[in-house]
């Protein structure tokens, strides 16, 4: 969702008993209730200072020229940018999960809105615990069954689950934690540990989704048209300006310089399982 300069507004449409048997008239049935969740966006920033003698005795030094006015080198102007726009995706990634907007440098988070929601069905928080090849496939049969008639079912329903929970299902698919020291045990087409090559996983067919964002043993349960992402610019999340202020401040410094608003929001607590 680009171009949120401020708030935007997920407008939810709720009807019940709206079908009835066929008369001649107009006869309105049913009720609607419209209501609204606002996805708010937070103002971030990227500010990093570097002084370029800190380059002198590097390989690099050529590429600053014989003056003793230093130029960036070329090589890391460019790695500086690389490396700012993936660390920023990388704390993205956290804050869209988990993120607290309470936090400098965070914005409030699916994960960490969704378990502290007072509407969210008491059924559907299921309490977080250590994730072992032995317990992982159960812990995810806990979240399958948590999930509502309504949801169950859908097109783009996924499980999202954390790293970790990702990495103990692959062990024990790979047969790890199922028949131990079974010859029954030798995993997916017989093949031990040797059968995973980063494809598609599922439970009970059921997507799942590596969330890196997501707090060990954690997850979360629903269809990606429940989640949203704001954002100002899109542009303005991979955008990185390398500022040298010696002509403009006499000093001998680079700066880093990033900025942007980034939210997220899901549109319908009913529709999520929590593990938290």
């Amino acid at each position: 969702m680009p171009n949120v300069k401020f708030k935007s507004v997920i407008q939810r449409l709720e009807t019940t008993n709206f079908l009835a048997d066929a008369t001649c008239d107009f006869n309105p049935a049913g009720t609607v209730n419209l209501t609204e969740r606002v996805l708010q966006v937070k103002d971030l920033q990227v500010n990093m200072t570097l002084c370029k003698k800190e380059f002198h005795n590097t390989w690099q030094s050529i590429e600053m020229g014989y003056s003793s006015f230093d130029n960036l080198p070329k090589s890391f102007s460019d790695y500086l940018i690389a490396y700012a726009a993936e660390k920023v995706a990388s704390a993205n990634e956290v804050s869209i999960w988990q993120g607290d907007a309470t936090n400098s440098g965070e914005f409030d988070g699916l994960w960490f809105q969704a378990q502290n929601d007072p509407n969210l069905p008491v059924p559907q928080l299921i309490p977080i615990a250590t994730i072992t090849a032995a317990n992982a496939i159960s812990r995810l049969q806990l979240i399958v069954d948590a999930i509502p008639a309504s949801l169950y079912g859908k097109p783009d329903l996924k499980i999202y689950l954390a790293q970790d929970w990702v990495k103990y299902y692959i062990s024990a698919l790979g047969g790890f934690g199922l028949l131990a020291n079974s010859e029954a045990n030798s995993g997916v087409n017989s093949q031990g540990t040797m059968w995973y090559t980063n494809g598609n996983l599922t439970f009970n067919g059921i997507p799942i989704f590596m969330a890196n964002g997501l707090p060990a043993g954690a997850a979360l349960c629903t269809t990606t048209s429940n989640l949203y992402f704001g954002c100002s610019l899109l542009s303005d999340t991979q955008e990185v300006r390398v500022i040298d202020t010696s002509a403009t401040l006499g000093d001998d410094n680079v700066r880093v310089i990033m900025r942007y608003a980034a939210g997220s929001q899901y549109g319908v607590i009913e529709d999520i399982v929590v593990v938290a």
